[in-house]
């Protein structure tokens, strides 16, 4: 972008201004981004709900992982469309273990009847996880209706009929 700057600001002497110092900024990789942004997700998703046993570069192929640990403003080879079947599997069963631990979560907190969920989860105001597992099983390369069916089994078997008929 050209930015027109007036007279009296051309001479000024000191430190480069932010917007110079913005223009003359690489640009990111947005894909890669992205790709960090779903390593992100699934690390807060173990932390948050208490997943235990996820190994969570188990997630991604050897192209997946090497891009984790490049520049944003790099070009990199991402996975591609076609996923190894195990790695499928892998990603499928964390995606079910969060909608259930999500569940679980929220079948014990409204047990309990003093706390709500809002005190459960007090940064999360809003956070709805099974609704972030099937949005992430479109990064993950998994049928969302797969995650969904999981939650409305997972609500009927935990006794909360109303919320699996919605």
């Amino acid at each position: 972008p050209v930015l027109d700057t007036e007279d009296a600001w051309v001479s000024v002497e000191g430190p480069v201004s932010i917007v110079e110092l913005a223009l003359e900024q690489k640009r990111i990789h947005y894909p890669l981004v992205e790709h960090q942004f779903v390593l992100c997700t699934v690390l807060y998703a173990i932390m948050r709900l208490s997943l235990k046993g996820v190994k969570p570069l188990s997630l991604f192929d050897s192209k997946g992982k090497n891009a984790f640990f490049k520049d944003l403003t790099s070009i990199q080879l991402l996975p591609s469309g076609d996923m190894d079947p195990n790695i499928l599997s892998v990603r499928q069963q964390f995606l079910l273990k969060v909608v259930s631990a999500a569940v679980q979560t929220l079948c014990s907190s409204q047990k309990d009847k003093e706390v709500s969920e809002e005190e459960y989860f007090p940064f999360e105001k809003g956070k709805n996880w099974p609704t972030l597992a099937a949005d992430l099983a479109q990064y993950l390369q998994i049928s969302e209706d797969l995650v969904r069916r999981h939650y409305v089994c997972e609500l009927y078997s935990y006794g909360m009929d109303h919320l699996g008929e919605e």
